[in-house]
C-alpha cells in the first residue's frame, strides 16, 4: 500500500512518498484548492498525518468527499517509533511520517470527519472554557481587592460588569449546548443515560460526548480509562515488583472532572462510598481510591451505553462464569 506521509502546518503541508523506487517531495497549500487539486492526483493509498487540532480538519473533510483514506497520529507516536533522530524540517518530518505509516501500516485507524453536531459542541465547549478560566481569573482579583486599605469605586463596578456580562455569556453557551443535544437523538438518549448515573452531571457528560465522540471513537471503558489516565499499569522489572502505575499521558480536563465526579459519587452514591469505606479500611491511599472509583465510573458509563438502560443502584452484576 503507498503511504504519503503529510506534515501539516497553518498553510501549507509537506508530502512524502515513493515512486519508481525514489522518494519524491511536494508542497500542498492547505486550503481549498491547493487540497483537492493534490487529491485529484492520488489514485490509491493512504494518507498519514500527524495530528495537529484544526490545522488537518480541511483535509480530512476533503479526503472524505474524494473517498482518499487518511489516518492522524499523533506525534508522540511517531517520535518515540523511530528511535534517535537528528535535525527537523518540515521536509523531513513529511519524510519520518511517511516511515511511521509504512512500518506500523497494519495499526492505522483511519480517520473520518466528526459528526456536525460534535464539532459544533466541541467549539462551544471550548469557548465555554475559555470564558470560566477569565470569570474565575477576575474573581481571584477583584476578592484579593477587598484586602487592601482602600478600594476604587470605578474599579469594583468594572470587576462587577465584566464578570456579570461574562456569566451571562456562559449561560446562553449552555443553553446552545443543551439545544445541541436536545435536538440530535443519539446525542439525547446517551445524555440521560449517562447522567442517571449520580456523580455525573452536565458538565462532565458532555465532556465525555465530544472527547469520546459520541462513544465511537473511544468505544471501550478500557479505551477511555487509559485516555483519561485513570488506569493503572503494571510497574515491575526482574524480580522488582512496585504498585501499578497511572500514565502521565492523559487528558488532564477529563481526569479532573472525573475526579470531582468520583468525591461526589463516593458522599452521594451508596455503592461507590461503600467501597470507598471498604478500602479505606484495607488502608488504601485516598488519590488511589478516587482513581479507582473514577474507573469504575467509566465502566458503568460504557455499561449504561452498551445495555441502553439506565442506571440502577438495586442492579445485582451476576459472575457470568455462574451462567452457564
Amino acid at each position: 500500500m503507498k503511504i504519503y506521509g503529510i506534515d501539516l502546518s497553518k498553510d501549507k503541508f509537506d508530502v512524502s512518498f515513493i515512486s519508481n523506487e525514489t522518494e519524491q517531495k511536494k508542497i500542498v497549500s492547505n486550503n481549498f484548492k491547493g487540497i483537492c487539486k493534490f487529491l485529484q492526483q492520488i489514485d490509491e493509498g493512504v494518507l498519514v498525518a500527524e495530528y495537529t487540532g484544526s490545522y488537518g480538519d480541511l483535509l480530512v473533510h476533503l479526503c472524505y468527499l474524494f473517498k482518499v483514506k487518511i489516518a492522524l497520529v499523533p506525534g508522540y507516536n511517531i517520535k518515540h517509533s523511530l528511535g534517535l533522530q537528528r535535525g527537523k524540517s518540515d521536509s523531513k518530518d513529511a519524510s519520518r511520517i511517511r516511515k511511521y505509516g509504512e512500518r506500523f501500516y497494519e495499526d492505522l485507524y483511519l480517520t473520518e470527519p466528526k459528526h456536525e453536531s460534535i464539532k459544533e459542541l466541541k467549539e462551544l465547549y471550548a469557548l465555554r472554557e475559555q470564558l470560566a478560566k477569565s470569570r474565575k481569573s477576575l474573581k481571584l482579583g477583584h476578592e484579593s481587592r477587598n484586602h487592601g486599605p482602600s478600594q476604587s469605586i470605578a474599579s469594583h463596578k468594572g470587576y462587577e460588569r465584566a464578570i456579570g456580562h461574562l456569566e451571562k455569556e456562559i449561560e446562553l453557551i449552555e443553553d446552545e449546548i443543551k439545544k445541541i443535544v436536545q435536538y440530535n437523538k443519539d446525542l439525547k438518549d446517551n445524555y440521560k443515560l449517562i447522567t442517571s448515573i449520580k456523580g455525573i452531571g452536565p458538565v462532565i457528560a458532555n465532556n465525555l460526548i465530544i472527547k469520546t465522540e459520541n462513544f465511537k471513537r473511544i468505544n471501550t471503558a478500557k479505551k477511555a480509562a487509559a485516555f483519561a489516565g485513570v488506569c493503572p499499569y503494571p510497574n515491575s522489572s526482574g524480580k522488582i515488583s512496585l504498585n501499578a502505575k497511572t500514565s502521565n499521558i492523559a487528558d488532564k480536563k477529563l481526569k479532573s472532572l472525573l475526579f470531582l465526579a468520583a468525591k461526589t459519587a463516593a458522599t452521594h452514591n451508596k455503592e461507590y462510598s461503600l467501597y470507598a469505606e471498604r478500602k479505606k479500611l484495607e488502608g488504601k491511599p485516598y488519590y488511589l481510591i478516587m482513581n479507582n472509583i473514577s474507573n469504575k465510573m467509566l465502566r458503568t458509563v460504557y455499561g449504561v451505553i452498551k445495555s441502553r438502560k439506565p442506571y440502577d443502584i438495586n442492579h445485582i452484576c451476576h459472575d457470568p462464569r455462574l451462567l452457564n
